[in-house]
């Protein structure tokens, strides 16, 4: 017999009801009165003592889940003592799933599931069972409560939370690093059997992986797994219960494992040796090319930081890392010379940022590349010898003289001749000039320092075989002081003495300016051109000078005002002087010394009116005629208005006359019988009331006949204004008295309606609509206050 078919028997033995399990349980002693005795004991009172049976007593059935048969499953059998097998008792089930998933035979207490029954939804019932008398209804047996449970069968296999897992683990980990851990649940009963114990076991990631059977932890199975080689693998774990053996049930999931980057890898340069070349005419700072070191690593393992640490050329080249791309950028540091040197060797060196100590056995972690740069000759420009010239000149040089000479040079091998000029929009007075074979710059016009104490200048050098290289140098001329200028009086001095004025009486301090700036600083000297008898100059030493008074008493009706030239003069050499008039006025003065009037002056200055005061007369009288001119033309206006104000203002305009018109007795003004008689207005007779400035010849137009109605005549002038090109604009309203045919209503006029006889009916009011409703009642109200009065 094979193992199949010994477990086959086991499960269905276990699946058939077993009578000498459920009646040895099931099977009860009668009710609670006493029929027999299992033993017996005297009391104090000699009388036997009885001990009663108990007529029925059980705890629980079991049945197994997932019944598969057609028949109802047997679940027990319920019997009493007073059951004689002749009917006369009736068994009673109640509690969970009475009479729906449990049934009892009433008659002989066999009790039925009617549908299969899954543990994982319910363990157990809880029920109540009875037996009464069927003719009284009456409790044979007391009522007594037992639980039927539910045995488990291997029904559900394990089951996983995810079905995909992601996890990581370092490269290079020892074996038997933990990764994850994975748990998976069996909804079986863990305490019945091995239908809910589960066991672990991998399908798929051998040799790199393993997973403990008892706990899921996946842990790592080879040593110094490579990212570099292979960075993603995929696990297949399998959850087996009944303990991992044969026929119980099973459930996968997958786990995706991610080998995370290390620092194992130092970084490399593809290359021993790089060519770069680079212009001479390169500026500082220009990127000559890059270097790369590759590293198999990402990340922060891979980043890489560049140096020169040996070479020819450390001082006139730079390495910078650029991070984004972990390159080496290579720069100029230093201004290259094809002519001094052509070409230079560096060392590079590139080293990991971030090296982990576990894997100081892998390294070094740098590399070393040698690095070559050709210098390239370009047609450089001229150079000269200095980046800016400075030179000082006298003022008073002569034209032509050389105040300095610039010197360039072509830094070509060649070597070609070098032309000078100057940029003119540094010399637009074009004071200075140069000499375009040799560089010397001169004098063209003279030069003053009190005019431009500096000039800038810019010097410009160019290769005769190639113009269009140049170069610009800055040139600053600076002009000393000469003695060339003679001190003058500081400011306008208005100098008066008084009449009552004494001998020695200080009457003006006076002071000097000069344009020269001397190096000692300035130094003024003060005298009188010649002596005079009224006033004498005092020199302070300090560049100012006291005019005093020589004499008592001053005569303004005498001599109104004096002239006293002053000489000033300088320290430097060649010395300077000046000659400075002051004019000084007599004044009366009060005791104090106060200027009170200096009227005299007036009567010695020669007659007349200055320019200024002409000049303002003038436009005076200017401004009174265009007054007069503008308030004659505006009194001209207002006696005749035109019709049109503007020509560009021609909507919307009111004309008013203020005339109000003689009535019918006034023949000169508008008469209706015009517009009846069309022959009349042929006559275009003028008006009396404004003076005609023009003439015009009247156009004439067919007269219309007698009998011609004012509507015709109407119509006939409009047509005749609407092609008139004189008549006035289209949006200009002219107004004729005329009202039209006569209206059906007749007149409402209630002072005609005075003059009739007999009362009227204005009943014919109220069919004309509402509009006439307020007349209606006010005309036929009247009626009826008459009729009630």
């Amino acid at each position: 017999m094979t193992i199949k078919q010994v477990l086959l028997l086991l499960l269905l033995w276990m699946w058939l009801p077993h009578p000498c399990c459920t009646e040895m349980m099931f099977r009860r002693t009668p009710d609670l009165r006493p029929k027999s005795f299992v033993g017996r004991a005297s009391g104090s009172d000699g009388k036997a003592l009885h001990r009663q049976k108990r007529g029925w007593m059980w705890n629980q059935f079991f049945l197994l889940e997932e019944y598969t048969g057609s028949d109802y499953q047997y679940v027990g059998k319920l019997h009493s003592d007073q059951d004689k097998g002749d009917g006369s008792l009736k068994y009673i089930l109640s509690g969970d799933g009475a009479g729906t998933l449990f049934i009892i035979d009433e008659k002989t207490g066999d009790i039925h599931a009617t549908r299969r029954i899954d543990r994982e939804e319910k363990a157990f019932y809880t029920l109540r069972a009875q037996a009464i008398n069927r003719r009284t209804l009456r409790p044979v047996e007391p009522e007594s409560e037992f639980v039927i449970k539910i045995h488990d069968i291997n029904d559900n296999e394990p089951t996983f939370p995810e079905e995909i897992y992601t996890a990581s683990v370092p490269e290079m980990s020892v074996v038997g690093t933990s990764v994850v851990q994975v748990t998976a649940t069996d909804a079986d009963d863990p305490s019945y059997g091995n239908s809910a114990r589960v066991i672990y076991s991998i399908l798929q990631g051998q040799p790199y992986f393993s997973v403990e059977p008892e706990t899921g932890i996946i842990r790592t199975a080879l040593p110094n797994m490579n990212r570099e080689n292979r960075e993603q693998y995929q696990v297949v774990i399998q959850a087996k219960d009944m303990g991992g053996q044969m026929g119980g049930l099973s459930g996968t999931t997958t786990v995706n494992i991610t080998l995370t980057d290390v620092n194992d890898n130092p970084p490399r340069f593809p290359q021993n040796t790089i060519h770069l070349r680079i212009p001479e005419s390169s500026p500082v700072g220009t990127a000559i090319g890059s270097v790369k070191a590759t590293d198999a690593d990402t990340g922060k393992n891979a980043e890489v930081e560049y140096r020169i640490i040996d070479g020819d050329g450390t001082d006139m080249f730079d390495i910078v890392t650029q991070k984004d791309t972990q390159e080496g950028i290579i720069t100029v540091r230093k201004p290259l010379d094809y002519e001094m040197r052509r070409l230079y060797t560096l060392k590079v060196e590139a080293e990991n940022t971030h090296v982990d100590p576990r894997f100081y056995y892998l390294g070094p972690f740098k590399d070393t590349t040698i690095v070559k740069i050709s210098v390239e000759d370009v047609d450089e420009p001229p150079v000269f010898s200095r980046s800016s010239y400075l030179f000082e000149v006298h003022e008073d040089i002569e034209l032509g003289t050389i105040i300095g000479t610039v010197m360039a040079r072509d830094p070509d091998s060649a070597s070609s001749p070098i032309r000078f000029s100057l940029d003119r929009h540094t010399d637009l007075d074009r004071i200075f000039n140069i000499h375009s074979g040799n560089g010397s710059i001169y004098t063209s016009k003279p030069l003053d320092r009190e005019i431009s104490q500096w000039h800038n200048l810019s010097v410009i050098a160019a290769e005769i075989n190639n113009p269009k290289d140049t170069t610009r140098v800055p040139v600053y001329v600076r002009i000393l002081d000469v003695n060339d200028n003679a001190p003058q009086f500081a400011v306008f001095y208005d100098t008066f003495v008084c009449e009552n004025a004494r001998a020695g009486q200080l009457i003006q301090t006076i002071s000097a300016v000069d344009k020269d700036d001397p190096l000692g600083g300035q130094k003024f000297f003060f005298s009188l051109a010649a002596v005079n008898p009224n006033f004498t100059v005092q020199d302070n030493e300090d560049n100012t000078a006291r005019i005093l008074t020589r004499r008592n008493g001053f005569s303004r009706h005498e001599i109104s005002t004096y002239l006293l030239p002053v000489v000033i003069s300088d320290n430097d050499y060649p010395i300077q002087s000046s000659t400075g008039t002051l004019t000084i006025r007599v004044c009366a003065c009060d005791s104090r010394g106060n200027m009170q009037s200096c009227n005299a002056e007036a009567l010695l200055l020669p007659a007349g009116l200055s320019t200024g005061a002409l000049i303002a007369i003038l436009l005076c009288i200017v401004i009174l005629l265009v007054i007069v001119v503008l308030f004659a033309a505006l009194k001209r206006q207002r006696k005749k208005e035109p019709l049109i104000l503007s020509k560009e203002d021609i909507r919307d305009n009111i004309v008013s006359y203020n005339d109000e018109g003689g009535g019918e007795e006034d023949t000169q003004a508008f008469d209706i019988g015009t517009l009846r008689n069309p022959a009349a207005i042929e006559d275009k007779k003028l008006r009396r009331d404004i003076i005609p400035e023009t003439l015009f010849v009247p156009r004439r137009t067919p007269s219309a006949p007698d009998n011609t109605d004012v509507r015709d005549f109407i119509n006939q002038r409009l047509k005749e204004h609407d092609t008139d090109p004189s008549a006035p604009p289209y949006d200009s309203l002219a107004t004729y008295a005329y009202e039209g045919n006569d209206s059906i209503a007749e007149s409402l006029s209630s002072l005609e309606s005075g003059t009739t006889e007999g009362d009227q009916n204005y009943d014919y009011l109220r069919e004309w609509g509402p509009r006439f409703n307020k007349l209606a009642e006010m005309y036929g109200g009247g009626e009826s206050d008459k009729d009630a009065s």
